[in-house]
């Protein structure tokens, strides 16, 4: 028996079978309206889904200035008491739908606190490598604490120079082939560092070089 030829027609040279996605986003667009197809609306929800999951990482204060609602708020703090896994799972699927229900200005909002969570712990642990990087200089190379204080030059150089003879005599193997031991000049050295490059930043300075 031969087979009933599917219905539709054809633009610009393509079939389109009737009731297929691309015949009813045609049409949707004959009609003039924006409705979302199916494909749209879950990809919409699934993003939802996850930016109300990683509302649950942000920090307290980021999302104290956030415009959420009680419910939503009270959503958030409540999942991060459940640790059972299906109440945690069904918890996260009632905010996801809470998500949904939120105006535009407010996602950007989210979006935008999480942006800046990421960026300041990129730069937080930026921080921490140029200090580490700092405290080795000043304790290898003599030359360094020229350079550190050439860009620190409120720096209390015999507090630093202590610290650094310190270290030194600290950091000596007692045995042949015993590894560098660091005391406590070591570590306040690097707090010493960490401190004065944290007063530059938020004093809007430019960024000091590397050792």
């Amino acid at each position: 028996m031969s087979r009933k030829p599917t219905k539709g027609y054809f633009v610009h040279g393509k079939f389109v079978a009737e009731g297929s996605e691309l015949d009813l986003e045609l049409k949707r667009e004959l009609k003039g309206t924006d409705a979302l197809s199916k494909t749209d609306l879950k990809r919409e929800s699934t993003e939802l889904q996850k930016l109300g999951e990683d509302l649950l990482t942000l920090r307290a204060d980021l999302l104290e200035r956030l415009d959420l609602s009680e419910k939503l708020a009270d959503a958030v703090q409540e999942a991060k008491r459940i640790s059972n896994f299906e109440g945690r799972r069904r918890q996260m699927q009632f905010i996801g739908k809470l998500m949904r229900l939120l105006p535009p200005e407010t996602l950007v909002a989210i979006r935008a606190a999480l942006e800046e969570q990421h960026s300041g712990s990129a730069q937080e642990t930026l921080n921490l490598h140029l200090a580490e990087q700092w405290r080795d200089a000043l304790i290898a190379d003599e030359d360094a604490l020229g350079r550190w204080l050439a860009d620190f030059a409120q720096t209390d150089t015999q507090q630093l120079r202590a610290l650094i003879r310190q270290a030194r005599k600290d950091a000596r193997p007692g045995k042949p082939g015993e590894a560098p031991r660091h005391g406590r000049a070591y570590r306040d050295i690097f707090q010493l560092v960490r401190e004065q490059l944290a007063n530059k930043e938020a004093g809007a300075a430019p960024a000091a070089q590397t050792p």
